[in-house]
């Protein structure tokens, strides 16, 4: 544990640990503010659901006087690689909305300083195409843009779409109903995906959604999150497999999880997608979710 110029005091939190910490330090941002930030605490949740490298990897945070997160620095490998040094893991950067950019300066150096420390020094992460500050300091650490990441959108939920149809042959079921078979995103190795996402305290088997076809076989899928911390609704996955594209069936599981997140309490929604799939941004425009911002992946090399 270290103190810095503000008084507050770094700590480091691993596993469950972790994940508790950054949802708290997420839903305070979302509770400050209704769309600072590049995340929701129901995404890194999502990102829970697959055992990773950086599970037992030592997390920074810092906390204020009152012991309440407020920074962090935190590290996912999604390669699955056996080692973190030789992977290029993403980093979220996060700070509360009234962050200085001294602080934001401050919090990304200590945060690569503590990679570094790690021998991680190939890392990548989203930024906001508007955030000058995040976008100044990462060049003075080496970051260079690699592409395009996200363009995030959000929706009322009062202005949700009606439910659309669903094709004939196919129907909509909700995980409480499936429980006598695997989970329709167990596959690839992934066994233990369904008891991880129970560990999350924001998953809910009544919001996760599959469409199943004649033969009872998964067609589409969407999972949708709930907040009730922050009264925010977020739909993080979503997917149709190929054999059935073009009958309207991700419309279907998209207007009926919003409805499922309105009745939830949800008052706003989030969804992003990536700039280069037309198909999503068609079907999340047409159904009412607004684009809010386009971020940007920058890497750092090792």
């Amino acid at each position: 544990m270290r103190s810095n110029a503000r008084g507050m005091r770094e700590k480091f939190r691993a596993g469950i640990d972790y994940l508790e910490a950054v949802t708290e330090l997420l839903q305070r941002v979302r509770n400050a503010h209704p769309t600072f930030g590049l995340y929701q605490a129901a995404e890194l949740q999502f990102w829970w659901s697959v055992a990773r490298s950086t599970d037992s990897f030592d997390q920074l945070f810092w906390f204020d006087d009152r012991d309440r997160s407020v920074a962090a620095v935190t590290v996912t490998d999604f390669s699955h690689g056996a080692s973190l040094v030789y992977q290029r893991p993403t980093i979220v950067v996060t700070v509360m909305p009234d962050a200085s950019p001294a602080w934001v300066a401050h919090v990304v150096q200590r945060g690569l300083a503590h990679l570094d420390e790690h021998e991680i020094r190939g890392v990548e992460l989203e930024a906001d195409r508007n955030d000058d500050v995040m976008r100044n300091v990462l060049r003075g650490h080496g970051f260079t843009i690699k592409g395009e990441a996200v363009v995030e959108c959000w929706m009322e939920a009062k202005a949700r779409p009606e439910i659309s149809a669903l094709h004939h042959g196919y129907r909509l079921c909700t995980r409480l109903e499936t429980m006598d078979r695997p989970h329709h995103l167990a596959g690839e190795g992934r066994a233990d995906r369904e008891e991880r996402l129970q560990q999350t305290s924001l998953y809910r088997p009544d919001l996760d959604l599959v469409i199943l076809d004649g033969d009872d076989n998964p067609a589409a899928h969407g999972m949708f999150w709930y907040d009730p911390v922050t009264s925010t609704g977020v739909v993080e996955p979503m997917r149709t497999r190929d054999e059935h594209q073009q009958r309207g069936l991700a419309r279907h599981v998209l207007t009926a999880g919003i409805d499922l997140l309105a009745r939830a309490g949800a008052q706003r929604i989030s969804i992003g997608y990536e700039p280069d799939n037309p198909a999503s941004s068609h079907l999340y425009r047409s159904v009412g979710f607004v684009p809010h911002r386009r971020t940007d992946t920058w890497a750092r090399l090792r």
